[in-house]
């Protein structure tokens, strides 16, 4: 294990991922979030592509026993991505940063009904504890649904947290497939199966884009292929629980962004929800933790010593 390299690598796949969002809620002013989809993933393709022939796993890396079970994340993490990305026309890069937050909480629910995975109640009252963040940054979208441009910022909200619960979706169908797919099969099932669900919005709307927007575009897809292989690489040099919490240094990257790019300025309402969102998911890490180690000491003293 290298942390301090795994770490890194979590950075700096979350400063590439929001500069990826910041791309496409710059193109998505005119071009459909549909189409702003098919270039994340179709763009990507090439450096996943890359990636596994440096690997080595080029003739491996699209074998997949669970054809079905792809499918299934592919429609969940498209819809998911299609919906973040449209919310983004709609709402300042940070608020839309702050409710994705949503899609890590809403996992450890799922997980539970779905994979039946014991969940006590400290995790049920971090869980809590984020949707309350969560309502209080959607707060002021609702609260001003009647006010100039108040109708756009519900809608922005709505898909944002519908993107974070079918992304919560997604992760628990990952969580089965992981058990018999590699990582890199994954990663490259998903990225196919987006660009080809994307295709189907094309009878909809989609624009010729400019050439500023189609550079955008292309480089949202780049970026988001390079962001997704640094993130899996995160979690092969330290433990998920000591990486994890570097997710939230997101929010840190969409402020600037935010502000310096787009001139938003973050409320204190948003900042107290966000705050509240972080806390929660890095109490249910540190819970995570706690009990890995402590599984790993029973196992320990279980062991018979020669």
């Amino acid at each position: 294990m290298q942390p301090l390299r795994g770490i890194s690598f979590k950075i700096a796949s979350v400063l590439l991922l929001i500069v990826m969002a910041a791309l496409v809620k710059a193109a998505t002013e005119r071009v459909p979030a549909g189409q702003a989809v098919f270039f994340r993933s179709f763009f990507a393709l090439p450096v996943i592509l890359a990636w596994l022939t440096w690997r080595g796993e080029l003739r491996t890396g699209w074998r997949t026993a669970r054809p079905l079970g792809h499918v299934w994340r592919g429609l969940a993490g498209t819809a998911s991505m299609g919906c973040s990305f449209a919310a983004l026309a709609y709402l300042p890069l940070p608020e839309a940063t702050a409710i994705g937050y949503a899609a890590p909480l809403l996992t450890v629910v799922f997980a539970a009904l779905f994979l039946g995975e014991v969940v006590r109640g400290f995790r049920i009252s971090a869980v809590m504890l984020g949707m309350v963040g969560v309502l209080i940054v959607l707060s002021p979208q609702l609260t001003g649904l009647h006010s100039d441009g108040g109708t756009q910022r519900a809608i922005g909200g709505a898909l944002a947290l519908t993107g974070a619960t079918l992304a919560a979706m997604a992760q628990v169908q990952v969580r089965r497939l992981v058990a018999t797919e590699p990582t890199a099969t994954i990663v490259f099932w998903f990225s196919l199966t987006a660009a080809g669900l994307s295709l189907l919005t094309a009878p909809f709307g989609w624009v010729v884009p400019t050439g500023p927007e189609f550079a955008m575009l292309v480089c949202a897809g780049l970026l988001g292929g390079v962001g997704q292989i640094l993130l899996t690489s995160s979690y092969k040099h330290a433990d998920a629980s000591v990486v994890a919490p570097f997710e939230y240094v997101s929010i840190v990257f969409a402020l600037g962004i935010g502000y310096w790019v787009f001139g938003d300025l973050p409320t204190l309402t948003m900042l107290a929800g966000a705050a509240l969102v972080v806390l929660a998911g890095i109490l249910i890490i540190w819970r995570e933790r706690r009990l890995g180690l402590s599984r790993a000491r029973q196992r320990k003293a279980m062991t018979p010593q020669s």
